[in-house]
């Protein structure tokens, strides 16, 4: 066209997407067949793209895509997710960068020392449905002399060695007599690897005791230290606390209002409350939060040590909080019948649930009421005799009218309608575990959240039009590979799935609609699931893709998540609400510090998942043999991961376990498929286990399947040795029998 130069932008992206093993500028020159002037043209577009974070600098003159890694670079170990598999991201002149990568092993016959977090090493990187995996060809950068281990001190006749807590963490240490410091047998500790020679046994020194295994706490306690989650506030913030008074400034006076709060019965801090009034064309919907601003100024110690911890942490036996409980549990939190200090938002709805307008207000507030859900929901529904019984007519009658006018909007916008079960662990007064249940949901838990979301769109809609900096949650919409993988399940169910269009959670809503009512519901709900980004948060908006909302950020939990403090203190800048908004050395800072709180997020997620899988284990741990219904949730080369009915827990029954046949991963059905007879396990399918082996001290739960497989599909194919990834052994296994395991058992059987 006349007036367009070349190369262009789109030119260049699509060339580096298409190309991503072309990384240089010359390699880039040459393919596109840039010359003469139209290569300065070039490196201002690539310099360009790297401003805007949509490349990624890998080298002096080099570049990838930041949201792809390039097939052969520099990956860092970051972490170890809820499977156990090793973690890492791509490495880029300015740090990790780019989508999870799963560590699968060295390349060819490459061998080398098993890398873990913290290592870094050269690899080359492949994408299959939707996941990436690393095939290291070389260890470069060992972190094991740096990296704590976490585990069980267990006594020799020379000193110990440390069991790790970490199922995937490899690394053997022994203990000389002069370095336990006190361990003794069974204790949980912390060492530190000594150097030493690479060929010799590894030595460390013990450096903290943490308590005993047979603590009912333990669970917690090895998740913390595991995950350097930290626990003790430092001195100088413990001072500060003591004498702290909230920032004076001028505050619309809300305590008229019967504001109350709906949390779940054992919450600690209350840090948003909520009242609804009919109008004569509409309704008016109040969301006051605590205002932590006033309490947590910038600069100080307090402030530091909050954004050091990023959020608040949730076990089934504590909480380790952002905020010091002097202020998370009280100052902050809009306890019954106090006044408190608050952020709200005034919202004004029509009949249908459209909001027509909004404003935020900085004002006192005093909670009418400290409702649990289930009291609110026993008074709506007509169960008289409890606490709510009082707000009904005033309070909660508005409220639920206003939800359910609401809830024709939310309808119209049609949010991702994921409603997956929730287990939790119930712990006694003894510190065991009493019982495992899974949540109640109740509307009362619906009308929070959705009050709760409603804010939060107003604060960014109210940011964004000021021009304020602004930490948005973005969700990003599922990837073409990970739609593609979708679509392959799909298949192998006699199901499509359009590609090319635009993903649409009303898609995704009318599958699990139409699959509810039969055998693949949970299965389908769990591949949906998978198939979604991670929400992260970040300074530049790209829509929150599950919500289906343009615009969105964190305003409602302050105590419990430095993101929405940051949009509070935005909210006060930019509305000239008080003196103690958003500084510009933290405006500056925004993509750093939205790094940094996706990743104690995800830290603070690992941990409570791997402490709620410990005390799994421990109410299991007594029921070795016991056999169960469950249901299989994930198919990999190795095996089966099987979650159990009644408890949720997960285990896993190696591959080498279900029968002498020679099975094959499936990567499109995920199914495991008898190379032999096409017999299958499948991801959904419903089987009978035992309970072979439990350890605690990893959290893990190692299963035997006693089902049958499924029949080989009609017209199914026989898996050939390129089917798919077989499992651990490298040939037939002779007989093609598949019996049960409790009909015919195997001497000697390895595991998986």
């Amino acid at each position: 066209m006349p007036g367009m130069s070349f190369p262009d932008r789109e030119t260049v992206l699509d060339f580096i997407t298409k190309n991503p093993s072309l990384t240089t500028k010359q390699e880039i020159a040459r393919g596109l067949k840039v010359k003469g002037r139209e290569r300065q043209t070039l490196r201002a577009i690539l310099r360009e793209l790297e401003s805007e974070g949509v490349l990624e600098r890998t080298g002096k003159r080099a570049w990838a895509k930041a949201d792809t890694p390039p097939p052969t670079g520099v990956i860092v170990f970051e972490s170890i997710d809820e499977h156990g598999d090793l973690i890492a991201r791509a490495v880029g002149r300015d740090g990790a960068f780019g989508p999870a990568i799963h560590y699968a092993g060295y390349q060819g016959k490459s061998r080398g020392p098993a890398p873990g977090v913290g290592d870094r090493g050269l690899a080359k990187v492949d994408e299959t449905g939707g996941e990436y995996r690393a095939k290291l060809i070389k260890l470069f950068e060992k972190g094991d002399e740096e990296t704590p281990m976490t585990g069980r001190f267990e006594r020799t006749p020379k000193g110990g060695r440390i069991v790790p807590a970490n199922r995937k963490d490899k690394r053997s240490l022994l203990i000389s007599e002069s370095d336990r410091n006190g361990a003794e047998d069974g204790d949980l500790v912390t060492a530190l690897p000594k150097p030493g020679k690479p060929a010799g046994p590894a030595f460390g020194v013990v450096t903290e005791v943490l308590g005993r295994m047979d603590d009912p706490r333990a669970a917690s306690l090895l998740a913390i230290h595991a995950h350097n989650i930290p626990v003790e506030f430092p001195k100088d913030v413990l001072n500060e606390v003591k004498t702290i008074k909230p920032l004076s400034c001028r505050r619309e006076d809300l305590t008229g209002i019967p504001l109350i709060t709906i949390d779940p019965h054992d919450a600690r801090d209350h840090d948003d409350a909520v009242y609804a009034e009919k109008l004569d064309d509409g309704w008016k919907v109040i969301v006051a939060i605590a205002d932590v601003a006033a309490y947590v100024r910038p600069g100080t110690a307090l402030d530091r040590e909050a954004q050091k911890r990023g959020n608040s942490t949730y076990f089934p036996d504590r909480v380790v909080p952002m905020l010091p409980f002097e202020l998370s549990a009280d100052a902050c939190s809009l306890r019954e019948l106090e006044d408190r200090p608050c952020m709200a938002v005034e919202m004004i709805f029509d009949e249908s649930g459209t909001k027509r307008k909004h404003r935020f207000i900085r004002g006192t507030m005093r909670s009418a009421a400290k409702l649990s859900y289930e009291e609110a929901q026993a008074a709506i529904d007509g169960k008289t005799g409890g606490k709510g019984d009082a707000f009904l007519e005033p309070v909660l009658k508005p409220l639920w009218g206003a939800y359910e006018a609401l809830g024709q909007a939310r309808e119209h916008r049609a949010p991702l309608e994921l409603d997956l079960p929730e287990r939790r662990v119930e712990i006694g007064e003894d510190g065991n575990v009493s019982a495992i249940t899974t949540k109640e949901r109740f509307d009362a838990h619906r009308l929070i959240e959705e009050f709760m979301i409603q804010a939060n769109v107003a604060a960014a809609e109210t940011l964004e039009a000021q021009g304020a900096p602004l930490l948005y949650r973005v969700h990003d919409q599922p990837s073409d590979a990970k739609l593609a993988a979708l679509a392959d399940f799909l298949q192998t169910l006699d199901m499509k799935w359009p590609l090319g269009e635009r993903p649409q959670t009303g898609r995704f809503n009318r599958l699990l609609s139409e699959t509810r009512e039969t055998d693949h519901a949970d299965v389908i709900s769990e591949v949906i699931l998978r198939s979604q980004a991670q929400a992260v948060y970040h300074p530049e908006n790209n829509g929150h893709f599950g919500l289906n909302l343009a615009k969105y950020a964190h305003f409602t939990s302050p105590i419990r998540r430095y993101s929405d403090l940051v949009v509070h203190r935005a909210l006060i800048s930019s509305l000239k609400l008080g003196e103690d908004g958003l500084t510009k050395e933290m405006a500056a800072s925004l993509h750093d510090l939205a790094s940094h709180l996706v990743d104690t997020e995800r830290r603070s997620m690992a941990a409570e998942r791997e402490a709620t899988d410990r005390y799994l284990a421990l109410y299991l741990s007594d029921k070795v043999g016991a056999e169960f219904e469950g249901r299989i949730t994930g198919v990999t080369p190795a095996g089966l991961f099987i979650r159990m009915a009644g408890t949720g827990a997960d285990g896993f029954a190696p591959i080498s376990k279900l029968s002498d046949e020679y099975w094959v991963h499936d990567e499109g059905s995920m199914a495991l498929i008898a190379r032999g007879s096409g017999k299958r396990y499948e991801m959904g399918q419903i089987v009978r286990v035992s309970l072979e082996e439990v350890t605690p001290l990893q959290g893990g739960l190692l299963l035997e399947v006693l089902s049958l497989p499924r029949p080989r599909k009609p017209g199914q194919k026989t898996p050939g040795s390129r089917g798919g990834r077989t499992g651990p052994r490298g040939k037939s296994r002779g007989s093609m029998s598949s019996k049960p395991r409790h009909k015919r058992r195997k001497k000697g059987g390895k595991r998986g």
